[in-house]
């Protein structure tokens, strides 16, 4: 197969960026060709963002490492026995792949074989949108009809995607994935088939690995209706089981997105995965541990799935204090959010009111600030309580007067008040 450029990129400024023109003189110093790959070129094509830049080369890795050294650049042999180098320059990071054909896979290694042809390292890849190469001089070539896919939202394995997928087990949870970002319905059918067939499959990935692709899937501008798809495909089960709540989640990610213009919300994965679950705190922290999502995801998911507090749109004022006191204003904005979603799922028009008192609640999370009981324990001991549990029940006696009181008494009045409760019954509430 001979690669003949099919398009011009638009100038690119990440192209023209001085960090990405001093990578590719280091790199054709001595003659050899160089292209950008994958989703720098994708996305370019659309005229989205550009996140990370990717170049393939002919060059063996440790030719592309002296390249690199010679022209005064950072070189990392991040994955050099794949062909991989990491070239930093200031704070740009630059993935440089040497191109490769697999010889022998087995589940996400491979054993590869470096090559000089551009159509066998396109012919590995896992997507046609991301086997597209663009030159220095922005001349696109596209071994696999990939910008025709793009432009009608097709997701399409390079060749057989059962043996794509067999290749690689995660790249089922990458077609959903891309799917999300990218895909317009329906999707492809050959690629669905293959989906089905080796979802059994997915178990054998690592928490780690299949805990990317769903937190990248949930940040996706309509995670539910691809999330439905795979459980329609018999896909989800294999890793999220306790995925139920679909529509809960729909109308989160719509609230998020567009429905409200706070800049205290946004798009967040956890919030979105505590949405979407039908489960309780042990639940939780069983979705947790198998995701393997660190202690700080963990608690909160926890938190999100089996509240201390559920909001609802008619709490009152005092009530609202309450909960932000008690879960602070980041974890109680969650809960208004996932319960207003949820509500809105089973009732499509809100009562008169409705949406005003839920957006009273986030004004109120927005405008909270911490409070603090203006007494201590030490305030305890000095009335001669004993060190002990006495001092917490002292404590506590005082705290609920000072709830009850919305928080309003000065520190002389809380203290005035802890010594009453003192005299009379050390820590009991007088009669």
């Amino acid at each position: 197969m001979t690669l003949q450029p099919v398009g011009q990129l638009t100038p690119q400024p990440w192209m023209r960026a001085e960090e990405t023109r001093a990578v590719v003189a280091a790199l054709t110093a001595e003659g050899a060709e160089v292209r950008f790959v994958g989703g720098c070129v994708r996305d370019a094509v659309l005229k989205r963002s550009i996140k990370d830049v990717d170049i393939a080369t002919h060059d063996p890795p440790e030719r592309v490492m002296a390249l690199l050294r010679k022209a005064g650049i950072q070189a990392i042999p991040t994955g050099i026995e794949h062909g991989t180098v990491t070239a930093v320059v200031g704070p740009c990071h630059f993935e440089i792949t040497t191109l490769r054909c697999d010889v022998e896979t087995f589940g996400r290694k491979a054993r590869v074989q470096f090559t000089d042809s551009w159509a066998a390292d396109a012919a590995r890849r896992d997507f046609t949108i991301n086997a597209l190469f663009a030159d220095p001089e922005g001349r696109i070539y596209d071994p696999f009809d990939g910008l025709a896919d793009l432009g009608a939202g097709r997701i399409r394995f390079v060749g057989d995607p059962v043996q794509r997928i067999r290749e690689d087990v995660l790249r089922l949870l990458r077609f959903f994935r891309f799917f999300a970002y990218y895909g317009t319905p329906p999707p492809d059918v050959d690629a669905l088939a293959a989906c089905r067939a080796m979802a059994p499959y997915l178990p054998r990935l690592s928490g780690e690995r299949v805990s990317g692709e769903i937190i990248r899937l949930l940040m996706a501008p309509d995670p539910a209706s691809v999330l439905l798809l795979m459980q329609g495909e018999r896909v989800l089960p294999h890793v999220l089981p306790e995925a139920a709540e679909f529509g809960r989640l729909r109308l989160l990610s719509w609230l998020e997105g567009r429905g409200l213009r706070l800049d205290s919300v946004k798009p967040d994965p956890i919030r979105r995965l505590a949405a979407l679950l039908r489960t309780d705190a042990e639940g939780a922290a069983a979705v947790a541990s198998r995701l393997r999502l660190s202690n700080a995801q963990t608690d909160r998911l926890v938190a999100l799935c089996a509240p201390a507090v559920l909001p609802d749109a008619a709490m009152d004022d005092r009530a609202v204090r309450r909960a932000l006191r008690r879960l602070g204003a980041d974890r109680f904005r969650d809960l208004v959010l996932i319960a207003w979603a949820g509500r809105k799922a089973v009732e499509a028009r809100p009562h008169p009111g409705e949406t005003e008192a839920w957006q009273r609640l986030l004004e109120m999370a927005d405008a909270w600030r911490p409070v603090e009981l203006p007494v201590r324990g030490r305030d305890v001991l000095d009335l001669g309580v004993p060190r002990g549990p006495e001092v917490g029940r002292v404590l506590g006696e005082v705290e609920r007067w000072w709830e009850d009181g919305d928080y309003r008494a000065s520190r002389a009045e809380t203290l005035e008040k802890l010594n009453s409760i003192v005299r009379d019954g050390r820590g009991e509430r007088p009669a």
